[in-house]
């Protein structure tokens, strides 16, 4: 409006931090980026924000929700402002619900304002705690069931150097005293969710929490030894505030922040992802210091390489984020493992390649592995699915088990997978015993393509043959008309198509091969960089590594790289300004690389076991709970004896997620295309055949009478 003057936020929007390369297509993306506020009709949202004023101006300001076409929502004038800073609170309520509006302070006389800790709040958070949290994410988390709450998170607490590493103690009191801290992701935290709200999470979720405290450690630096002493420190006094009576410092302080009633906090992780002789000597350190203090502590160690030798391990957290097939097969991870080892937390695990943006064949593989840690939870005591949340904006990891944006949230098939586990607990396992051949390998089917990962090339001559026919050839007098390209900077010259940017991960594909045999062959030469090629073969989209990696490894391996499988790899490099003749041949499961005519590398898919199962008791419910994965593409008749029962209620029930093909996802769009429903099945006696879906995770709970 004319004569307005004013700062205006429209609520988070963004992607990850600024590349190197291509800084215009940063800003294009965050220009284009989704933000705005989702505020709703009549509902309650509390502003304040710190102000001071030049001599001369005292105001009013106007604060406002509005659209972002101008409309008011909600307005309120604020007086009172002077030369010294002062604290301004008001409470806006909107007219009418708008899920892309912004808050705007705007004044319509001259003169100089300072603004600092602007912030705005629904009034209703969970459990409607002030400086709370968003209420649909926590219900989406309760709906997990969790047992504990792990926080703040792994490389956040370590940062990329110390200088960013998380202390709790900055994180207390005063949300406009808190400093802050850049992280890894690329953006900075104000630590609006601090230490104390971390602490109130886990017992609003009914969770016990588990802290994890900076063992001196980041990813570039570490404290030296001999000044490690302010960080043990730093863990006792964290104890102390968990737990501490009101009567000592930082129970006192706790008290004062609205919380007398101790958190009641048993575990300590010690360090994030750290290992290798720093970390051991330092995990001795905080391990004397905490048993002497809090003996009844449970005090958890990395296992990142290896585990620290220097004192004894209560728990040791592994970490796994492999593909699908990795994932099945360590599905008996810990069948042979040493009873008379430290217990086993897993700390962060999710299949990260061919996983889509969250598809199914990553849920069922960590379904799978899941049946193993549940049979043997003598030994592993606990785990936790790593990430939890992503808003797609701002995209820093991939996949995530819960998307959100500003008005709205789904889970991934991970995600259902995870309330499916957790909420259906056994007290007491039963010895089970599947009888299933492994299924044969499905001969994946996608497009070819080309790629550089760090390196500038360019491919020419690209063809692919069946049966002595040509059924794709390339043509770049159209430019690169019919590709697909991600990333890069690709371009059509003298008949070659050109990659000029050193950038990972970058491909170009085309065509469509279909199922069953092929020939790929073409001409590649490298320009400039760090590798070779990725010649692509049987790729459904970027995200999928299915390639003959040339000159990889900082051009020192070729290496297959094939959905479900680890890559096969072996020494090679590429030359630069030479043209190579390449050539794939797919033959079944078999795939074929040859360098100059000459065979270079030779791998067969191998088939893994795709159903996987876990039995035991809930003697609350005196029920059995049988939980079933299918990964595989075809359905599984199986025989059930309950031993031991000579009958059972004539229905039980069956949660089933089940999905048509291995790629579903779910999305904004569509919500639950990937989610458990229940059914009902009948029982007709202790022994009885039940059909298993293909890629289906199945929950059975049968009634038996002893």
């Amino acid at each position: 409006r004319v004569g307005r003057v004013g700062v205006a936020n429209e609520g988070f929007k963004g992607v990850p931090q600024r590349p190197r390369e291509r800084p215009e297509v940063w800003m294009t993306a965050f220009q284009n980026a989704e933000g705005g506020m989702s505020v709703e009709r009549g509902k309650r949202y509390d502003l304040s924000f710190y102000a001071r004023a030049a001599e001369g101006f005292s105001g009013p300001l106007t604060a406002a929700l509005e659209s972002r076409e101008g409309k008011v929502l909600a307005s309120k004038r604020i007086g009172g402002l002077s030369g010294n800073w002062k604290k301004f609170s008001v409470t806006l309520t909107p007219g009418s619900t708008d899920h892309r509006a912004r808050l705007a302070l705007s004044a319509n006389a001259p003169g100089t304002l300072w603004l600092d800790m602007v912030s705005l709040f629904p009034r209703e958070t969970f459990r409607n705690r002030p400086n709370g949290l968003r209420a649909d994410l926590m219900r989406t988390i309760a709906a997990m069931n969790p047992a504990f709450l792990r926080f703040p998170g792994g490389c956040f607490v370590e940062g990329q150097r110390m200088s960013d590493a998380w202390r709790w103690k900055e994180t207390i009191g005063d949300i406009a005293e808190r400093p802050g801290r850049w992280n890894l992701w690329g953006y900075r935290s104000t630590d609006g969710l601090g230490y104390h709200e971390y602490l109130q999470m886990a017992e609003d979720l009914g969770a016990e929490p588990l802290f994890v405290i900076n063992a001196g450690m980041a990813h570039e630096d570490h404290v030296p030894m001999e000044k490690m002493g302010p960080f043990v420190q730093d863990a006792l006094d964290a104890i102390e505030y968990a737990n501490g009576p009101v009567t000592s410092k930082w129970g006192a302080l706790r008290a004062k922040h609205g919380h007398p009633k101790p958190f009641g906090l048993k575990m300590i992780q010690i360090g994030n992802e750290n290992g290798g002789p720093l970390y051991n000597e330092r995990y001795a350190l905080f391990h004397d210091a905490i048993r002497a203090r809090y003996p009844n502590i449970r005090l958890i160690a990395c296992d990142w390489g290896g585990v620290p030798r220097s004192r004894p391990l209560d728990i040791i957290d592994p970490h796994l984020y492999a593909n699908p097939a990795t994932f099945l097969r360590q599905a008996n991870r810990y069948d042979t493992y040493d009873r008379t080892g430290p217990q086993v937390y897993f700390g962060e695990y999710a299949v990260t390649r061919e996983a889509g943006t969250g598809n199914v064949q990553a849920a069922l593989a960590e379904a799978a592995f899941m049946t193993g840690l549940e049979r043997n939870g003598d030994v592993v005591v606990m785990s936790s699915y790593a990430p939890l949340l992503i808003r797609p904006s701002w995209k820093a990891w991939n996949p995530n088990a819960i998307v959100f944006d500003q008005s709205r949230i789904y889970g991934t098939p991970s995600y259902h997978v995870q309330t499916m586990f957790a909420g259906h607990r056994a007290d007491r396992l039963l010895p089970l015993t599947l009888e299933a051949e492994p299924q044969a390998v499905e001969q994946p089917q996608g497009k070819i393509g080309v790629g550089t990962w760090n390196t500038q090339a360019e491919f020419r001559d690209i063809r692919v043959t069946r049966n002595g026919r040509t059924v794709f050839e390339s043509d770049f007098t159209r430019g690169t008309e019919g590709w697909q390209l991600s990333r890069g900077k690709w371009e059509s010259a003298g008949g070659a198509l050109r990659q000029n940017a050193l950038e990972e991960n970058v491909l170009a594909l085309a065509g469509d091969p279909g199922v069953g045999d092929f020939t790929l062959n073409l001409k590649a030469r490298k320009l400039g960089g760090r590798e070779g090629f990725l010649i692509a073969f049987q790729t459904p989209d970027a995200q999928t590594k299915s390639w003959w990696n040339l000159g990889g490894w900082d051009n020192t391996q070729h290496g297959m790289e094939l959905p479900g499988m680890e890559p096969v790899r072996m020494p090679g490099r590429i030359e630069t300004g030479r043209w190579y003749d390449i050539k794939v041949e797919v033959q079944g499961n078999t795939v074929k690389g040859y360098l100059d005519g000459q065979l270079v590398q030779q791998v067969t898919r191998t088939p893994v076991r795709t159903l996987h199962a876990v039995a035991g008791t809930d003697g609350g419910a005196g029920e059995t709970v049988i939980k079933v994965v299918n990964a595989g593409g075809q359905p599984v008749e199986t025989a059930l004896r309950l031993r031991g029962a000579e009958a059972v209620a004539e229905r039980g029930t069956a949660l089933v997620m089940r999905a048509s093909g291995p790629m579903e996802e779910n999305s904004f769009a569509s919500p639950t295309n990937v989610a458990p429903r229940e059914e009902t099945i009948r029982v007709p006696s202790p022994a009885f055949t039940h059909t298993f879906p293909a890629y289906s995770v199945t929950v059975l709970r049968l009634k038996a009478k002893r």
